[in-house]
């Protein structure tokens, strides 16, 4: 009887000591998948707004509609859930006037998402007022998130990602080229060296890489600009404007991405999902075309060849992986 109640008291102890390594295993389990879990960071990409307060198109541009396909298309971000930041890449206005900066922000206000902004060369011109100085005071007075004094910046969206705004505009003289200048280019050197673990997301109006062969728009000093990001094994994406085009390239661990303008055709913009796995980042992209398909129809209409703007099916909707070094 005796070995019988001890042999029942050992079983109990047993089980309580089995069940509490159970129980430490799965808080071991539960906090090795918590430390790998995969992060997710949500944007949209507007570039090339070319916003007007005249009623008239240009030869290829919608002006005259753009503050309709503006509206549209903060419409859609605003239905868009859990998007963290929205980038405007460059020329948001068609001519550099206050008056045109002060018409465009009252739209870009009714975005309920952090927004920012990276200068085109619409934007501020040779011996004009609106200075890169003035244009920024400018949007700070309507934009909380937005305490630059630069043209060039960066911030950290949330934890793993670095941003980095870069100002491709020569401002000496009448061009639709661009430069970065050596004190920026080092800054950038910098920016990456100092975020090694991070993914790197860069905006920028003229782009590194063309979707289409243009000397007259192409960034001079691409070659040393690309040279630096290079240098690194960081997951990059750049996202560029400029040439009104969709073209994605992706070399080794650097991907660039070419965004159609909002005011020709396909008057689309992006949503970018970028998901940082233990392993690799996956970049989900997506183009979102305007809703306003009376309007799409003109602008077509008014372009050369649209496939040149449109670009192929992978340019416009696709999965792209970078593979952590």
């Amino acid at each position: 009887m005796a070995r019988r109640r001890y042999a029942k008291k050992e079983s109990t102890a047993s089980r309580i000591k089995n069940w509490t390594i159970s129980i430490v295993l799965a808080i071991i389990m539960f906090c090795g998948l918590q430390g790998y879990s995969a992060s997710s960071l949500k944007f949209a990409q507007v570039s090339d707004v070319h916003f007007s307060t005249r009623s008239a198109n240009t030869t290829y541009k919608l002006t005259g509609e753009s503050p309709k396909l503006l509206d549209d298309a903060i419409a859609q971000i605003n239905e868009t859930p859990n998007v963290n930041f929205v980038m405007f890449t460059g020329d948001q206005i068609d001519k550099s006037y206050e008056k045109e900066l002060s018409a465009f922000l009252p739209h870009a206000e009714k975005l309920i998402y952090p927004w920012y902004v990276v200068f085109g060369n619409h934007d501020t011109c040779l011996g004009g007022y609106l200075t890169p100085q003035v244009y920024l005071s400018i949007v700070q007075a309507h934009n909380k998130n937005f305490n630059y004094t630069t043209p060039y910046y960066s911030f950290t969206p949330q934890k793993g990602y670095k941003v980095i705004v870069l100002d491709t505009i020569i401002r000496d003289r009448l061009t639709t080229n661009g430069w970065i200048d050596e004190s920026q280019i080092e800054w950038l050197d910098e920016q990456i060296k100092n975020s090694p673990k991070d993914t790197i997301l860069i905006f920028m109006h003229v782009p590194l890489v063309e979707p289409f062969n243009s000397p007259n728009h192409r960034l001079l000093n691409a070659d040393q600009v690309e040279s630096v990001l290079m240098k690194y094994k960081n997951p990059i994406a750049v996202f560029q404007g400029h040439y009104h085009s969709s073209k994605i390239t992706q070399k080794g661990n650097i991907l660039y991405v070419s965004t159609t303008s909002l005011a020709t055709y396909p008057n689309a913009f992006r949503i970018v999902n970028v998901t940082n796995y233990k392993k690799r980042v996956v970049f989900d992209i997506q183009t979102k075309e305007t809703r306003l398909t009376n309007l799409q129809k003109l602008a077509k209409i008014m372009v050369f060849g649209s496939s040149i703007y449109t670009g192929e099916a992978k340019d416009q909707n696709g999965i792209y992986v970078i593979k952590k070094k």
